[in-house]
């Protein structure tokens, strides 16, 4: 998943290994089901099926368990550069439910990244392509790397198109 603004081999390599890093000790997505698919610089793809013990009352998924999905995305996207980033500020507006047995994909895409601040859009999907949910993240770089000992990528300022 090489991002153009971005694209370079070596970002890529770097990003594959923070994903790798993360997941292994990311035992909350383990225990959801939650999936790496892909992974770039400023970008991230994940998955979750829903699960019977994952619906609520209404006989839908839990609203929580979608905004999980859609954080894990945002936090393996604002990673990718191996500089390590936290939440600051997240919001999500639910669009459609989710069934169990359904299929759910987060798509995180990097809107900006200034200084220490980054803007993130996830959307979050059913099997069917129908958009369930839309969030939006912030994220704020703090000291220390992903990857111990491994080369942050510096991302190069937007070229124009």
């Amino acid at each position: 998943m090489n991002d153009r603004r971005h694209g370079s081999d070596e970002a890529q390599r770097v990003a594959d290994e923070v994903g790798r890093a993360m997941y292994a000790r990311d035992y909350a997505a383990q225990a959801l089901g939650i999936t790496l698919l892909a992974i770039g610089p400023g970008r991230a793809r994940m998955a979750m099926t829903v699960r019977p013990d994952m619906v609520n009352g209404h006989d839908i998924c839990h609203g929580g368990l979608i905004f999980t999905l859609a954080d894990t995305a945002f936090a393996y996207a604002c990673n990718a550069y191996n500089r390590n980033a936290v939440a600051q500020h997240c919001t999500i507006t639910f669009l459609a439910p989710g069934h169990s047995g359904d299929r759910l994909t987060a798509e995180a895409v990097e809107q900006s990244l200034s200084g220490r601040n980054g803007v993130y859009d996830i959307r979050v999907v059913n099997q069917k392509g129908e958009t369930v949910a839309l969030f939006r993240g912030n994220s704020r770089q703090v000291t220390g790397e992903v990857v111990a000992g491994g080369k942050p990528f510096h991302p190069r300022p937007e070229e124009p198109s």
